[in-house]
């Protein structure tokens, strides 16, 4: 399971995949899927599999984009300005190796640049550069460079340019993207081990669209596929690093899967939370319930579409999310895939009822 793991989450990470362009993500989740059931898209590029239809509709679902960049300017020497799609903290930026993907789907490499410091006044060197200080150099000397042999326009994509890496400690890889490669890679094996189980409900693994700028794909997934309890499977921040304490910690590499019980987004339907948190000490499986202050998930979309969906949040804790080099615990990643195996595999229509019979 584990070097499964490892390989899905090597493609998956290394997928370019930005709101609005999530199609590199979308061809593995339909390339491991194929043939394991229906397979099912909805008119802004979230997609789901299905197996046999029976009993209550559960989700299982992650989202398929990474926060990332469009070309929002090519100057007329060839630099080009970007605008971001999704949450960036600028200060992880500079100097770091971006892929534009061109017209031809090819990846432009570049680097992000700005005014040298040695040009810059004393006060402005100790400030951050705002977005719109900043550009990508990929070496051009010409708009019309850029754009006719670079093949590069207004609204290309840009994401982060960085290789899946084992670490020197077990079990920890680096790579961008977790949030939300994970959810995709457990949302896929989930399937996987479930294909063929006999199940008292039927099991929609998914990925959505564009949850990195306002959860936006779901709320249109959820009226197109109308499930009837969600599983949202995330790649959290940790808070396992200097500047937290480790004993309020709730989001620890090797603490398990996280269990989210509340976020500005979303309250966890309570029920359901109690079930899955009571689930988890059943099975033996690792897990950390956790309540955010910050933050929000698909489920902030999920629970209030429709006539109302009850929502759970399952994470695998990610130091550095946002930036181009994150890590995990490969054990919290297979804690989360096992976790959803077992919540998919308990679910029936009572006990689907049961987290809404509110009369």
């Amino acid at each position: 399971m584990s070097k499964a793991a490892s390989d899905l989450l090597r493609k998956l990470t290394e997928a370019h995949s930005v709101p609005g362009h999530e199609d590199e993500v979308r061809e593995i989740f339909v390339s491991e899927l194929q043939g394991k059931g229906e397979l099912v898209a909805d008119k802004c590029g979230s997609v789901a599999c299905l197996s046999p239809a029976g009993g209550p509709r559960v989700l299982v679902a992650g989202h398929m984009d990474e926060v990332g960049f469009l070309v929002q300017n090519i100057t007329l020497d060839g630099f080009i300005q970007f605008v971001s799609v999704g949450g960036w903290w600028t200060h992880t930026l500079l100097a770091q190796r971006v892929h534009i993907k061109n017209t031809q789907g090819e990846k432009i490499l570049g680097v992000v640049s700005s005014k040298p410091p040695h040009f810059l006044p004393e006060s402005q060197r100790r400030q951050v550069l705002p977005e719109d200080a900043l550009f990508i150099d990929i070496g051009a000397s010409s708009r019309a460079e850029v754009i006719e042999e670079f093949g590069i326009k207004l609204g290309s994509p840009i994401a982060p340019c960085s290789i899946f890496t084992p670490m020197g400690k077990q079990d920890h890889y680096m790579a961008k993207a977790f949030d939300n490669r994970v959810g995709m890679g457990a949302a896929i094996q989930t399937f996987q081990a479930l294909h063929g189980t006999q199940l008292n409900c039927q099991l929609a693994s998914a990925g959505t669209v564009q949850e990195e700028v306002g959860l936006r794909g779901a709320k249109a997934f959820a009226n197109f596929i109308k499930p009837d309890v969600a599983v949202v499977l995330e790649g959290p921040p940790a808070d396992d690093i200097p500047g937290f304490s480790r004993a309020d910690a709730q989001g620890k590499l090797g603490g398990g899967v996280q269990i989210r019980l509340f976020d500005p987004s979303a309250i966890g339907n309570p029920r359901l939370a109690d079930f899955v948190i009571k689930l988890a000490e059943e099975k033996g499986i690792k897990h950390q319930v956790t309540v955010r202050r910050s933050g929000g998930t698909d489920a902030g979309s999920f629970h209030l579409a429709n006539e109302g969906i009850p929502s759970v949040v399952l994470g695998t804790p990610a130091r550095y999310i946002h930036s181009h080099n994150g890590i995990i615990n490969m054990n919290d990643y297979l804690a989360m895939v096992e976790l959803a195996k077992e919540i998919v595999t308990a679910l029936d229509q009572d006990t689907v009822d049961s987290f809404s019979n509110y009369l």
